[in-house]
């Protein structure tokens, strides 16, 4: 690594303003931020380009569309992994968390396969030092699901693990509230009426005997790691004001505004899916995550299946928030989320990870990534 490396003519992207200026890197750190040009011969011009954090991704589920690129096509774990790690650096996310399913309801059995081999390679792979993205777990925890805590057990004390969430997939609630889009969505899937009825059936009645106790056993076993604690598509009132009870914190999510509202008046923080903002809409039918930022209801921007759609999606919202803010979705808001001092902002101190943007029309274009000062992308 190159013990100082000069980026000048740059509009840096500060929490709360934008500046010509030049950012200093030493050692991996930002050393110093100033304002104007750098007079160093050494210094790299970046043009007038847009300088930001390096984005912190704190829910995707990008690696299952590496390990199944087709519904018949398995890859092979390892490529998988290192596919999906190049793609979130060429995306400008330097932090990312791995968000993998705890448990099957039925249609998605190869969900659990990916979880336990997506561990092993995360162990394997952080010991090369070959990783672009410095790579974390978030746990999604299917709480009406059979296997969800045998699962939960063989990773709850893993260090990697930095958030979880509660899920409830079940037809007839949250996401899937309405049984007939749901049905339709399994039919595309190949999955015959007849089968699909029949799951259904044994869904709603396993989630009546399986929901509660396995919900009050998962906050058991994780209350000890003050992990961050996610509701996933919230959708009804007394649901949320029992998270909000039992300490979680953040509505992930929410599948309408009255959802998005009673999290926030619970004193929630709210992340929502950028592939919403920039398809301009939900593909489940949800609300919109463009009129949760104009409400004010957004602090946190996730990729959900879709790493690119991060700086995309905060250049979209900046029309409507400004661009430092719409930036801190991606960067300060998901850092202090997750407890990560050191990282998120252009601050003198933190860590050097960075991303070069030049604006094309409205679409930002990602030239450049650093993650610790070392060029990823």
């Amino acid at each position: 690594m190159t013990a100082e490396i000069i980026l000048t003519n740059a509009l840096l992207v500060l929490p709360e303003k934008l500046l010509d200026g030049t950012v200093v890197l030493r050692h991996g750190r930002i050393a110093e931020v100033q304002p104007g040009r750098s007079r160093n011969p050494a210094a790299l011009d970046l043009d007038g380009d847009h300088l930001i954090p390096g984005v912190i991704d704190v829910h995707t589920d990008n690696l299952e569309r590496q390990v199944q690129p087709r519904s018949l096509a398995r890859w092979p774990s390892r490529s998988a992994f290192l596919a999906h790690d190049a793609q979130t650096a060429a995306a400008g996310v330097t932090t990312v968390l791995d968000a993998l399913c705890l448990g099957d309801l039925g249609f998605d059995a190869e969900r659990t396969e990916t979880f336990l081999n997506a561990v092993k390679d995360l162990d394997a792979l952080q010991e090369t030092g070959l990783l672009k993205s410095e790579h974390f777990l978030h746990l999604r925890c299917e709480l009406p699901a059979a296997d969800m805590l045998p699962l939960l057990e063989g990773v709850a004390e893993h260090p990697a693990v930095r958030m979880a969430s509660l899920m409830d997939h079940t037809p007839g609630v949250g996401q899937y509230v309405d049984i007939e889009r749901y049905r339709q969505m399994r039919q595309r899937g190949g999955k015959s009426i007849a089968e699909i009825d029949r799951r259904i059936g044994e869904l709603i009645e396993q989630r009546e005997k399986l929901r509660e106790p396995q919900r009050r056993a998962l906050l058991d076993r994780l209350a000890y790691r003050h992990l961050p604690l996610a509701s996933h598509d919230d959708w009804q009132e007394a649901e949320i004001a029992q998270n909000a009870a039992d300490g979680i914190l953040i509505s992930e999510f929410p599948v309408s505004m009255m959802a998005a509202e009673t999290a926030r008046r619970h004193g929630m923080s709210i992340i929502a899916g950028a592939p919403n903002i920039v398809r301009g809409g939900s593909h489940s039918g949800n609300v919109s995550a463009a009129d949760l930022v104009d409400r004010a209801l957004v602090d946190v921007l996730a990729s959900d299946y879709v790493p690119p759609a991060m700086i995309e999606a905060a250049w979209q919202a900046s029309g409507r928030i400004g661009l430092p803010r719409a930036i801190a979705t991606i960067t300060a808001a998901p850092a202090r989320m997750l407890g990560m001092t050191d990282r998120g902002r252009l601050e003198a101190g933190l860590r050097a990870d960075l991303v070069r943007i030049r604006q094309l029309g409205i679409m930002p274009v990602i030239r450049a990534v650093w993650r610790g000062a070392e060029r990823v992308a």
